[in-house]
């Protein structure tokens, strides 16, 4: 069975995980000055409600790929973990398989 590369190509269009974070600090730092208009506040605040949702998919996918990972590590051919796993929880294993 081909192995399946789970991990997405980083998208050009999205800031690494770090820039998001420097960036809602900033916006937070803008937003506690007090120094906003209504309107500004709204804005930043609608941009950090993104910039949120950007680093919370960001976080999945890389949960996504260590979960992967570590399933890859643990699933070798006999391992006997992995049928101890299977017979604990036999759908387990139809899910890592494509779901037959």
């Amino acid at each position: 069975m081909a192995e399946q590369d789970v991990s997405p190509e980083p998208d050009q269009a999205s800031p690494e995980f770090a820039e998001t974070l420097s960036e809602l600090e900033t916006l937070v730092n803008r937003l506690e000055s007090g120094e906003l208009s209504l309107e500004s506040s709204l804005e930043a605040f609608e941009e950090g409600v993104r910039l949120t949702r950007a680093a919370r998919e960001r976080l999945s996918q890389a949960e996504l790929k260590v979960q992967t990972l570590t399933q890859q590590g643990d699933s070798a051919p006999g391992d006997s973990a992995t049928k101890e796993r299977t017979q604990a929880d036999p759908s387990a294993d139809e899910s890592r398989q494509g779901g037959r």
